[in-house]
């Protein structure tokens, strides 16, 4: 029997043009910054702010109207007391966050590449990482005095054990075949640290800049309200003894900028030491 092979009906998989393909779909996740979603955002919140005091919704007494603090913070320019109190409370955050990231950086490549440090270094941050360092800032007035030593501490102390913590987490992440190999090249010791396993450990150390940083901070603020003249902690307690509520979130707001300009320092600081990725 003979068959027709002309009569066929082609198949859907015949039908494919040649120089049709598939989409490629392994995009990944490639979360970009938007600039300007992120101020449209805080516009949105202010005018929602001004419109609820305009309206009376929110008591001007309880909240101030973004203008009342704008006035109040303009003030404080004016008179030069932002500057005292901002001068004296950046002092101190530079100051203590350098020594408790010098520090915690140094403890925490003992901990992550010799034996002999793992399990101490481990027992002891699992042991006092968890006590509220604002507590122990009576303790540190006690030992350093109510000056500025005590303040350093304070912050220097909150900043050490997230910097242990990521720095011990990246350098135990970096692939051991990379720092063998590096080894069997008879790389001496150094070598393999700045080479291997600084570059692999590097991201997560700067994620935990980000999060000592905003640690830093909140200290910055418990130790100036506790015991100091001048800071943007000793500014908030005495607008709020007084009642001035304006002059109170205009403070807030300096914090607010303090930390958005200590963000972006850090991200420049990631695509500078990272650009290799």
């Amino acid at each position: 029997m003979s068959h027709d092979i002309s009569k066929v009906r082609p198949g859907p998989q015949s039908t494919a043009s040649p120089a049709s393909h598939v989409r490629f779909r392994a995009t990944g996740f490639n979360p970009k910054a938007n600039p300007v979603a992120a101020w449209g955002f805080f516009v949105a919140v202010i005018a929602l702010w001004q419109l609820g005091s305009s309206t009376g919704v929110i008591s001007e007494l309880a909240m101030p109207s973004p203008v009342a603090v704008t006035k109040a913070l303009w003030q404080l320019i004016v008179t030069g007391d932002l500057w005292l109190h901002l001068g004296a409370s950046l002092q101190r955050l530079v100051g203590g966050w350098i020594m408790g990231t010098v520090a915690g950086l140094f403890v925490g490549f003992l901990v992550g590449m010799f034996s002999w440090a793992r399990s101490p270094g481990v027992a002891f941050v699992s042991a006092l990482f968890p006590i509220p360092k604002i507590a122990l800032l009576p303790l540190f007035i006690i030992w350093f005095g109510i000056g500025e030593p005590s303040k350093f501490a304070t912050i220097a102390f909150g900043v050490f054990f997230p910097t242990v913590i990521n720095t011990f987490g990246g350098v135990d992440n970096v692939q051991r075949n990379l720092i063998r190999m590096g080894q069997s090249f008879d790389l001496p010791m150094w070598s393999v640290i700045r080479k291997i396993i600084l570059p692999g450990a590097l991201p997560t150390i700067l994620s935990g800049f980000r999060i000592s940083s905003s640690i830093a901070i909140i200290l910055l603020i418990a130790a100036e309200m506790i015991g100091a003249q001048y800071g943007i902690g000793a500014l908030i307690l005495a607008a709020g003894n007084l009642y001035q509520t304006d002059q109170l979130i205009a403070g807030v707001v300096v914090l607010s900028l303090l930390g958005l300009c200590v963000s972006w320092l850090l991200g420049r600081l990631d695509r500078w030491l990272l650009g290799w990725r």
